[in-house]
């Protein structure tokens, strides 16, 4: 399953059925789960474990040194779950001493072409990258998050779970779960309605986020005021829960 072209550390471990393609470079300390393909002109260095079922196509780069002048060589890591895609020319930095010294990315997630994930990111599950799409370092991505083509997101921002990220956007504050933004800066448009639909939830639910959404930002109400109403919602509606906690413990304000 190992191309005879490709480059194998011995200090790397592979599972039987893993598939490397040729001139590919497996470095030291890397460990690769089963049934995961290795696609040709693929670079992985370590400390890195890559779980079960992953594809990584052509080109791409995981788990190399971070893009962080203060980086000194430390052995930090990157854990990436399983079933994700990276394709053509993705690259995924390991983590520095300066945070937790790791990047890790879930289970199922889509990253296309040219897409960028630094420093000591966390990404959840089921996201997607579309082409160009770029995390600075420190980011954190919640589950089923969409960045369009050339999005760019701002170190230490926080992307809470469904979120909707359009093409094109510069994203410099925490952007709560569910809402959809866009522009440079991103500011607030609607609520990813169409995505929660196809995600399960019901009609109650999304009508209970939409009228969260325009508690926070589409009356007059100062935040704090805005999220003492949401509190009372929140105990019957977890959906508004979910985004009134998120507001509250944002670090770098939201995006408005």
């Amino acid at each position: 399953m190992i191309d005879p072209h490709a480059i194998v550390s011995p200090r790397a471990e592979l599972a039987a059925d893993v598939s490397v393609g040729p001139f590919s470079i497996i470095g030291p300390d890397v460990t690769i789960g089963p049934r995961t393909v290795i696609g040709p002109h693929v670079v992985i260095n370590g400390p890195t474990r890559i779980g079960a079922d992953n594809h990584v196509f052509q080109f791409a780069s995981l788990g190399d040194a971070p893009q962080d002048k203060k980086y000194r060589g430390e052995p930090t890591r990157l854990e990436i779950g399983e079933r994700n895609v990276f394709r053509e020319n993705t690259t995924v930095n390991r983590g520095t001493t300066h945070d937790h010294g790791v990047t890790r990315i879930g289970d199922d997630n889509l990253f296309m072409a040219y897409s960028h994930v630094a420093h000591d990111c966390t990404v959840g599950s089921n996201a997607v990258f579309a082409n160009c799409a770029a995390l600075g370092g420190h980011v954190e991505i919640g589950d089923w998050v969409i960045l369009g083509g050339l999005t760019a997101v701002h170190q230490f921002t926080k992307i809470g779970a469904h979120a909707f990220l359009a093409g094109g956007a510069i994203v410099t504050r925490d952007v709560p779960p569910f809402v959809m933004v866009a522009g440079n800066p991103a500011v607030p448009h609607a609520v990813n309605s169409e995505g929660l639909k196809r995600r399960g939830f019901t009609a109650a639910q999304i009508r209970n986020i939409r009228e969260a959404y325009r508690t926070v930002y589409r009356s007059d109400l100062r935040l704090i005021e805005a999220l003492e109403q949401l509190d009372a919602r929140a105990a019957e509606q977890p959906e508004v829960q979910l985004f009134a906690a998120f507001i509250r413990n944002s670090g770098r304000s939201i995006v408005r």
